[in-house]
């Protein structure tokens, strides 16, 4: 149960100086404007960053581990990021006045196994290039399994004692059941599929593209019926990621009959989907083959997210038939002047700025500016959360990033008064 004495020293410094921070009262004015955002209530634009190149980050040292034990690595990496990014680049982050000891389960929505082996051609580099298409007759579809949900209670067990251990006299240290997790069916199955075969089959052979979807919808469905039938969902009304969107902190969930202390139910919970691979189909085929069979996942959380990286701009009239959405993400890609006027007031609006401003040979912080000031001017009187996400690179230079964020945040300030 225990870690090297090293790896503990380490450690309860690192939890010291989160628990510092996480006491500051900017941390409950910062998760205010969240609760707001999420109630769809006037609030100025917030910032928030994620999937960061951690790998380009390291700067005097202040990432590298030195811990020796895998676990206390573990603890350390994610203590030691979420530090660096308060110090640099925090945006409207928010620390939480506890740590968490998540259940050691799965299988994650990501690596699932569904009983079909994925085929891929590759360069000689290794390098993957196209998925085989393995789905090609309603056989085929026959071969997908449900897969089975676990949980290691003994290693979850282990873990939070070493948590306890790290943090006694610091912080509190809960255990934290499942709260976030996709439920993007295409994002899973276009590697048994092949895009250009689904784009060919949902019009020579849509019955075969049904038959997948329908058998596939069935799996997700059961692994959400296991979860919560094996208590291993938590409520998420907190400080976590909802799909590609914000942060999730929100006073509508809970349900209002849900008990304190016992494990949480789907409605308890955002949802989250989304349809990348449909980005250049019509809305009636999206709708077709792809949010009718999400929508009844959807609908069993009492919050949803949709979207990530397609242009939905054109789509908000079919999306609006999901009941409980609330939060939309989009490409960067879109036509903004049509996206706002289709989201309106009636969801969170993700923008997401281009990420492609770290990868130039020069950092220049006036097109950034000036691309955030256009999006925010033409999104005015929408509920708007700026998303800076899938960071490829920053050159090795991790200023580029920190600088995004001043300017985000002195951006978003600006335009507070024509939003709230």
């Amino acid at each position: 149960m225990s870690i090297p004495d090293t790896d503990l020293v380490i450690l309860r410094d690192l939890a010291s100086r989160y628990a510092e921070i996480a006491a500051l009262p900017a941390q409950a004015e910062k998760a205010a404007l969240w609760r707001k955002l999420n109630r769809l209530e006037p609030v100025r634009p917030l910032v928030w960053i994620n999937e960061i190149p951690w790998h380009e980050m390291n700067v005097d040292d202040e990432l590298t581990a030195r811990c020796t034990d895998g676990y206390a690595r573990q603890i350390e990496g994610d203590l030691r990021r979420t530090l660096y990014q308060w110090r640099h680049m925090p945006g409207d982050m928010v620390l939480d006045p506890v740590l968490y000891v998540s259940y050691v389960c799965g299988p994650s929505s990501t690596y699932a196994d569904y009983g079909i082996e994925e085929q891929v051609v590759r360069h000689e580099g290794g390098h993957d290039v196209a998925f085989v298409p393995i789905i090609n007759t309603l056989a085929d579809v026959e071969k997908l399994t449900t897969p089975t949900v676990w949980v290691d209670w003994e290693e979850t067990e282990r873990r939070f004692q070493i948590m306890q251990q790290v943090c006694d006299g610091i912080i509190r240290v809960e255990k934290r059941g499942i709260v976030h997790q996709w439920g993007s069916p295409w994002d899973q199955m276009i590697h048994w599929y092949g895009i250009e075969k689904l784009y060919i089959d949902m019009v020579d052979q849509p019955e075969l593209v049904h038959a997948l979807l329908t058998r596939f919808m069935a799996a997700v469905h059961s692994v959400l019926d296991q979860q919560e039938a094996m208590g291993l969902l938590s409520v998420s009304n907190g400080n976590h990621r909802v799909g590609s969107g914000g942060l999730g902190i929100t006073n509508e969930l809970p349900q209002p009959d849900y008990m304190p202390g016992s494990p949480a139910r789907l409605i308890d919970q955002w949802g989250t989907s989304t349809g990348q691979i449909f980005s250049e189909v019509s809305p009636a085929m999206h709708d077709e083959f792809c949010l009718q069979y999400e929508q009844p996942y959807m609908e069993r959380f009492g919050l949803s997210c949709y979207g990530c990286c397609e242009p939905l701009h054109n789509k908000m009239g079919i999306l609006r038939k999901v009941k409980n959405l609330r939060r939309v993400s989009m490409s960067y890609w879109i036509d903004l002047d049509k996206a706002v006027e289709a989201v309106g007031t009636d969801y969170v609006f993700s923008y997401k700025p281009t990420p492609a401003v770290y990868a130039w040979d020069a950092w220049d912080p006036e097109p950034a500016r000036a691309n955030l000031r256009t999006a925010l001017e033409k999104a005015r009187g929408c509920r708007v959360e700026l998303i800076m996400k899938d960071i490829s690179t920053v050159r090795g230079e991790p200023q580029r990033l920190w600088a995004w964020e001043k300017i985000a945040m002195e951006e978003a300030e600006r335009a507070a008064e024509a939003y709230v």
